[in-house]
């Protein structure tokens, strides 16, 4: 934990704070009894289990940067300012971050390109930045929460030992109440904050840099389309980096060479225009959060191996057995999440701390990663000085009230306390 607060503090990569503790935890099993070479076949068996969304992190950071190259990014939000009507614009603002989120699978792309554009139309349009920074909000993590492509939802279906679609089922299901509320509230919020012009000079800067084509739907429709024809989500995102490679060397000109060391490198727009906010993503850009996973999923093979946290799980399916689980899982999750500061590490953490006490206390795998999904996901992006939250709101250059008007984002835990007992036992 102290490592980790002072690799924040100095603005220090958390890999090093992660190393830190795993150099830390090694010496607690090495107390316990435990050789080195024990615990490194321990963490060696857990690194294997996560290869496999490892591999998922490392598509995802090549679908993202291939979609700025061949204009996908770009359709959405060019139609979407075309279709901008004065009483519409917030809920406009969050169904189409709701859609790219969901079609693109990630947060912080969505925040830095959609977010960045429409708060410059807020701005200029006589719009409350703060109430379009959490339409914003709810919209980026209504994909990052529930998208097949999703980095997270990935992640808590491998560490869950769960299927990644059957979750996306759940998931949609559970999250059309907090829906339904935010889509109500921002119908509202758009009525009375009406927006007085839409930047004409957004739209023509577009169509200068790209190409605007229908064609450029087509990786979005792969990616959304195929997984409910059942074809498996590694295929559909092959599918959909293919079509966008296809369309950014016929639709947009640009030469296999450079569409290459984009899908490596990510997306860079020639020159200081607009397109410059379509910059990021790219194999590379996902190295990081791949070795965190790494090292975390070293952390759960010591904790198993070696019974680590066997008192404090004796402790929390207690709590299970007489608060409920979900319950548990909120007090965890706000625990982690103000501690590490980080979307991932607090997911991790609460499925290490977790998984125990909710399988001995009748829950199940599938239980546990809904539970995750409509918690730690969500409340690690709601706490100030997490990453999940200081980074979209420092893109969109609002402070942190406007998390207040991040409707769904709340909505979701809060609704699913009351709903829960229609998917899974109440305890």
């Amino acid at each position: 934990m102290v490592s980790m607060i002072t690799t924040i503090a100095l603005n220090i990569s958390m890999i090093v704070a992660l190393l830190v503790g795993l150099v830390a935890f090694l010496i607690v099993g090495m107390r316990k009894g435990f050789t080195l070479n024990e615990m490194g076949k321990m963490s060696l068996g857990a690194i294997k289990d996560s290869l496999v969304v490892i591999k998922v992190m490392l598509i995802i950071g090549v679908l993202t940067a291939v979609w700025r190259i061949s204009g996908t990014i770009t359709v959405f939000v060019y139609y979407g300012m075309k279709i901008i009507m004065p009483d519409l614009f917030i809920i406009i603002t969050f169904l189409l971050c709701c859609l790219l989120s969901y079609a693109i699978g990630t947060s912080f792309g969505v925040a830095g390109t959609v977010g960045i554009i429409f708060m410059a139309l807020a701005r200029s349009g006589g719009v409350n930045p703060i109430i379009t920074a959490g339409a914003i909000m709810s919209g980026i993590y209504f994909g990052d929460r529930c998208s097949p492509v999703s980095s997270s939802a990935n992640m808590v279906a491998g560490i869950t030992e769960t299927n990644i679609i059957e979750n996306v089922k759940i998931m949609l299901k559970t999250g059309v109440l907090p829906f339904a509320v935010a889509l109500l509230a921002y119908i509202v919020l758009s009525v009375v904050n009406p927006i007085n012009q839409v930047d004409q000079g957004m739209i023509e800067g577009f169509e200068q840099e790209f190409n605007i084509s229908f064609w450029s739907f087509l990786p979005a429709v792969a990616v959304i389309l195929l997984p409910l024809l059942k074809v498996g989500v590694l295929k559909a995102m092959g599918a959909s980096i293919v079509t966008a490679a296809l369309i950014a060397w016929l639709v947009q000109g640009e030469s296999i060479y450079t569409i290459l060391r984009t899908c490596i490198f990510g997306y860079s727009a020639d020159g200081s225009g607009l397109t410059t906010i379509l910059n990021g993503g790219g194999l590379v850009s996902m190295i990081e959060i791949a070795v965190i996973l790494v090292i975390s999923s070293s952390y759960s093979g010591i904790f198993s191996g070696t019974d680590m946290l066997k008192a404090l799980q004796d402790k929390l399916q207690s709590a299970c057995t007489k608060m409920g689980r979900f319950a548990v899982m909120i007090m965890m999750s706000l625990a982690m999440s103000c501690v590490f500061c980080n979307q991932t590490i607090g997911t991790l953490m609460c499925a290490d701390l977790l998984r125990k006490p909710y399988l001995e206390s009748g829950g199940s795998k599938e239980e546990l990663a809904i539970d995750m999904e409509n918690s730690v996901i969500l409340i690690a992006c709601m706490i100030p000085w997490s990453i999940g939250c200081s980074v979209p709101l420092a893109l969109l250059g609002v402070n942190f009230t406007a998390v207040t008007f991040a409707v769904y984002m709340y909505m979701v835990p809060i609704c699913y306390i009351f709903t829960k007992k229609r998917w899974f036992k109440t305890r």
